[in-house]
Order: C-alpha cells, then structure tokens, then sequence
C-alpha cells in the first residue's frame, strides 16, 4: 500500500476543530452546545459587503490579477492610511485569507530547516503552516501569571541560531487576547534590526483593542520597512470569514515581488469575495463602536463569572476576543471531550478548545482552555455555569 508522505503524517491536527464530531454526536443526542471552541464572530456582516455581491454587474466571473485587483488594493491603502500606516498599493498582495498570506510570507523568506520565533501561546495553524513549509517554530514561552506579556528580550536572543530567519507575533493575540505594547514592537523592532531577521505581525484583530489602549504596528515603526511583514484579514474586522480574503502587506520590495510569484501560482484571489471585500472598506466607524462595545461586555462578563469558579485561573484580555483559562485539571482535551460526551446541565453543554494545541512546546498547556467570546452575554454566563458545574464532579 502506498504510503503518505512524513510532512502529511506531521501536520497536527486543529485544537479547534478535532472535537466537532463530538459536537455532532451531542448534537445527534438533542442536547444544545454553546461554541466557545472557534472565532465564528456573530456580529452580522456588514450589509453593504453583502449587497456589493447581490447588485454586481459581471457577465464574466473571471480571474482577478494575482496579486489583487488595482482598485481594491488602493483602497486596502487608503484604509491603512485613516490607521496611520502608509503603505502604497503595490506594498500589498491580496490573499485567500490570512493564512494564505502566512503561507506566502513563509515561503518567501525561509526554507525548509530555517526557524522562526513565536511566543506561545500562539494561533494553532502557526505549527501547520510551518509544517506544511518545512519551516522549525521555535517557541518562546509566555506566561499565564505574567498576563502573556512579551517575553523578556534576553530569551529571544537565547534562541538565536544561524537557522534563524524570523519572529512571529500575533497582535492582538489569538488565543490570549493579549495586546503588544509600543514599548513592546520597539523591543522587536530593535532585535530584528540587530539580528538581520524579518519581523512578521499577525495583525488581523487591529481593531479590537480595549480600555483605551490603542493598536501599535509593526508598519508604524521607523526603520523597520526591510524587516516588516504584515499579515491581515477581512475575516475578523467585518465578520467576514466565509469570504476567506486576506492579505501580505511589507515595504520590502523583494518580499513582495517574491510573494507575487507564489500568488501566481494559485493565480488569483477569489472574484466575488474581493467585490464584498471592497465594499466592506466603506463600514462605518459606528460599526466598530457598536462592535467593540459589545465584545467588552462579554469579555467583562466572561471574565466575572470564571474568577468565581474556584482552582481557575483567567488572563485578562485586552484584545482580539480570545482568554486563556487554567482549569483544576490535568489534560483539558480529556475534560473538553468528556464535556460533550458525557456531561450536560438541563441538556446543555459547552465546547471549548484545549490550548495544549496552541502551544508547541510538549506538555505545556495541558489545563488551559480557550475561550471564544463571540456568544451573547447570556449564553456566555450559562456556558460558563456549566463548565463550574462540571468541574464539581470531573475527575481525571
């Protein structure tokens, strides 16, 4: 029988989503499952992204140009520049999401063996996207007591090599929800610069920053237009995951023109996506206002109710809508398939995502979940009642 190749046997599976037949089996059992496993936001996306497809005139839906059309670009421009990031059209490559733009930016600046930094907790396909690319992450430890703040520079220099070819950052961070400080890129931005590496920032939850704090990045920086990759999406800022368009975006010449070649390869982002992608750029701010109003309440709520739940520990998050939770438990995958499999409260239970996933370091991570806000306060209370309940009578 032939056999599949090392790459394939290697790629992990998601945290998020191994446990959906699990969900469906509840499911099957007529339970209801409240979702704080995935980052589905359901704010509703924004109509007039919605009509530009409905109201579109093409006869024809042909290929777009590979690095994105002209007249969405400019305008991905225009949207940095109201965010004080000024970057010109032809700085930009259009995506199929974001991790599209994380596969290009990979591809583009490492090879198989090289290695890239990333604090961790981080998004769990960083590890399939580094696989998929040959690509060794070498993990940098945040920690829960320290809020996930940027590690100590000294740590990252520990773990330079020649192999060295980058640092990755996600800001806001999924799945922490932590938000990178200026004082904090400065740090990177001066080892970067030290070191001759790339500085790539996940920056896909720019617009969710709470308390007053303000998103800092990386293409703000002076002196960094070399060493600086941004990778964006439209998946998140406008509930707009089903339209999976994304982009790469660096003043870096040869960063770009080799992403291009990888664009063209795949040929083109999609059509009616890039239409709604467009459209979306003309969102009012009173859409974010409301947004973010929102997404504080829950995060408040959601954070209220856990630190009432004794043995649990919770970071607080200042953006994105993602919190670690450190749970009275051993192995959280085990709590979080007994949850669906075998415990509810009045037929229902809870879905979470078990944050060993989000790590790469082995047997770190273990009794930590991650949670997804993006349910109503309501059902965040109730979801959260039912992990305090079934904490009551877990045992490992």
């Amino acid at each position: 029988m032939p056999k599949i190749s090392q790459k394939g046997q290697l790629m992990p599976q998601s945290p998020i989503r191994k446990l959906v037949p699990f969900a469906e089996k509840a499911y099957q059992q007529g339970k209801t499952v409240y979702h704080l496993n995935i980052g589905q936001p359901d704010i509703k996306t924004p109509q007039v992204a919605l009509d530009a497809v409905k109201v579109h005139s093409l006869d024809i839906l042909a290929y777009t140009r590979s690095e994105g059309s002209e007249g969405y670009r400019n305008k991905i421009a225009d949207y940095y520049s109201k965010n004080d990031i000024h970057v010109k059209h032809d700085d930009i490559i259009v995506t199929t999401g974001g991790s599209e733009a994380l596969l290009f930016a990979f591809g583009s600046i490492m090879d198989v063996d090289d290695e890239v930094i990333i604090p961790e907790p981080f998004y769990a396909n960083y590890n399939g996207f580094s696989t998929a690319s040959g690509v060794t992450v070498v993990p940098v430890i945040s920690k829960i007591e320290d809020n996930f703040a940027l590690p100590a520079i000294e740590e990252f220099e520990k773990l330079i090599t020649p192999k060295t070819k980058a640092i990755l950052i996600c800001n806001p961070g999924n799945p922490t929800g932590y938000l990178y400080s200026k004082e904090e890129i400065k740090k990177l931005a001066d080892i970067v610069k030290k070191h001759d590496l790339f500085l790539i920032a996940d920056e896909v939850y720019r617009e969710f920053a709470y308390d007053g704090a303000k998103h800092y990045s990386i293409l703000q920086e002076n002196g960094l237009d070399d060493y600086a990759i941004v990778i964006d999406s439209v998946s998140k800022r406008y509930s707009m995951c089903g339209a999976r368009i994304g982009c790469l975006v660096s003043k870096n010449k040869e960063v770009i023109a080799t992403a291009l070649k990888f664009a063209q390869a795949r040929l083109s982002p999609p059509t009616l996506a890039q239409i709604a992608s467009e459209a979306a750029l003309s969102t009012p701010q009173s859409y974010f206002d409301d947004v973010i109003e929102e997404y504080v309440e829950r995060r408040n709520v959601l954070i209220e109710e856990l630190n009432k739940i004794e043995g649990v520990q919770v970071a607080n998050p200042k953006g994105a809508f993602y919190c670690i939770a450190q749970l009275p438990v051993k192995n959280s995958d085990k709590f979080a398939q007994w949850l669906l499999e075998s415990f509810d409260v009045d037929g229902e239970t809870v879905m979470v995502a078990p944050a060993a996933g989000f790590y790469s370091t082995p047997g770190v991570g273990l009794n930590q979940i991650r949670i997804a806000y993006v349910l109503n306060t309501e059902s965040l209370k109730k979801a959260v009642n039912i992990i305090k309940q079934a904490l009551k009578v877990y045992k490992d």
